[in-house]
């Protein structure tokens, strides 16, 4: 089940979870479609905003506590509602879903992340996904590491550190890059 309606902010939707489950999104601009997977402190509207301008960008209300499985179900409606081609960006605990996801066989040929939380090893090595790592120039050294040796250990990734930025990253900085990075996939 897909809802639609139209708003001034964007499209609002809710589409159903495998487990029955309603997941709100919103898509803003057009163009290719790029799923945001936010992290534990918000949304992404911002980043949203500035992706929209060239993309088809949609973020959606990840549920509460549950499952890593789940939440790839929630993912998995999600892109369904976003179409064929999706490109999927993950922020810290998103990050971690998005690569889980792109591992689990969701239809995602395009993962980028930023300092997303540490994967297991076994799912490391099934995402098959062309994946950008991003970091921080300014986030403690055990996140840039743990960056890098994420980008080694992915069959197709390639890392890339913002000069200056810490975990929390600037909307405006982290914009560009994606869509270097989204054009170069097309």
């Amino acid at each position: 089940m897909d809802e639609v309606s139209t708003t001034m902010s964007g499209v609002r939707g809710r589409v159903v979870s495998r487990d029955g489950t309603e997941i709100p999104y919103e898509r803003y601009g057009d163009g290719r479609a790029v799923v945001l997977v936010g992290g534990a402190g918000g949304s992404g509207r911002a980043l949203a905003g500035l992706l929209a301008r060239r993309f088809s960008v949609v973020t959606y209300e990840r549920r509460g506590p549950a499952s890593v499985e789940r939440e790839i179900e929630d993912l998995a409606a999600v892109l369904g509602a976003a179409g064929p081609g999706a490109a999927v960006h993950g922020t810290e605990t998103g990050g971690a879903l998005a690569l889980a996801g792109a591992a689990a066989g969701l239809p995602v040929d395009t993962v980028s992340v930023y300092e997303p939380e540490p994967l297991a090893d076994g799912l490391v090595a099934a995402v098959h996904a062309r994946v950008l790592v991003v970091d921080g120039g300014a986030s403690p050294v055990e996140t840039r590491h743990a960056a890098r040796a994420l980008t080694a250990a992915l069959p197709r990734a390639r890392h890339r550190t913002l000069t200056g930025q810490t975990h929390e990253v600037a909307p405006h900085v982290l914009a560009p890059v994606l869509e270097e990075f989204l054009d170069e996939t097309v």
